[in-house]
C-alpha cells in the first residue's frame, strides 16, 4: 500500500488538484480544510507526510507544525504565499522540512515530498554504523539520537545534517556543501535554510543552545561537528 499524504489546504480547488497528483503518484491521501481537523488527522491517522498550509482557519499553520513537532517528527512540507525569507524561515525554525512558495507546481510538490519521505528512511543505511560526539550518539540505522541517556527526536532534514557534520567531524562544511551532501544535489531549498535546521538542532543536542559545543559556526564558511568534545 503506498505512503499517506495527509494535506491541509483551506482553499479547497487547490486541496483536490494537489490531492489528484499525489494519488496520481501512488500515494494515499488524506485532506483537511482547517487547522483543527487537519492536527486531529494527523494525530489519528499517522501520516507518513503532512502537506501543510501556513494561513489556515482555526488553528494555523504554524500552530499545527509547532504541535506536530511536539509530539513527533512527521516530515512535514510548509504551503506558504509569503515569498519573503523571514517567512520562510519561520516554518523551518518550527520543524518543517521544506517549504513551497504559491503558486506552485504540484510536480514539484510531489518531487520534493518525495525527496523529504527519502530522507526520513526509505533508503536503509548500513548495519551497524554508530556514530559518536562527545555525549550525542546517532544510530544511524535505527535513524535514533541520543545525548547521554536521552532519546532525541529529530525531522528526517535534521537528522541527515547532523550525521554529515558527524561524517565529516572537525571538518568545516559550508551551507552548499551541507545541502548537497545531506540533502542531495535535487534539494531545490536556498542556503540560507540550513541556518533554521542548524538552530534547531542546537536547541535539541546541546546543553546549552546559546553557547554550543557540538555543532559550531565556522565564520565565512559554514558549520562543523567539534572535533575536541
Amino acid at each position: 500500500m503506498g505512503q499517506i499524504v495527509l494535506i491541509v489546504e483551506d482553499e479547497q480547488k487547490i486541496a483536490r488538484w494537489v490531492e489528484t497528483y499525489f494519488r496520481q503518484a501512488g500515494f494515499r491521501t488524506l485532506v483537511a480544510f482547517d487547522g483543527t481537523t487537519g492536527l486531529a488527522m494527523a494525530r489519528h491517522e499517522r501520516p507518513n507526510l503532512v502537506v501543510l498550509d501556513l494561513m489556515l482557519p482555526g488553528i494555523d499553520g504554524l500552530d499545527v507544525c509547532r504541535a506536530l513537532r511536539r509530539e513527533g517528527d512527521v516530515p512535514i512540507i510548509m504551503l506558504t504565499a509569503r515569498a519573503e525569507e523571514a517567512d520562510r524561515l519561520i516554518g523551518l525554525e518550527l520543524g518543517a522540512d521544506d517549504y513551497v512558495v504559491k503558486p506552485f507546481s504540484p510536480r514539484e510538490l510531489v518531487a520534493r515530498a518525495r525527496a523529504v519521505l527519502r530522507r526520513s528512511g526509505a533508503v536503509e543505511p548500513p548495519r551497524g554504523d554508530l556514530l559518536r560526539g562527545g555525549e550525542v550518539t546517532v544510530d544511524v540505522e535505527r535513524r535514533s539520537v541520543s545525548r547521554g541517556e536521552t532519546r532525541i527526536d529529530l525531522t528526517p532534514t535534521e537528522f541527515d545534517l547532523l550525521v554529515t557534520l558527524l561524517r565529516h567531524r572537525g571538518r568545516p562544511l559550508s551551507r552548499e556543501q551541507l545541502i548537497e551532501l545531506a540533502l542531495g544535489q535535487s534539494y531545490t531549498g536556498y542556503d540560507r535554510t540550513v541556518d533554521a535546521h542548524i538552530k534547531n538542532l542546537r536547541r535539541k543536542i546541546e546543553p546549552n543552545p546559546g553557547e554550543p559545543r557540538y555543532i559550531l559556526t565556522v565564520f565565512g564558511i559554514g558549520y562543523k561537528f567539534a572535533e575536541d568534545v
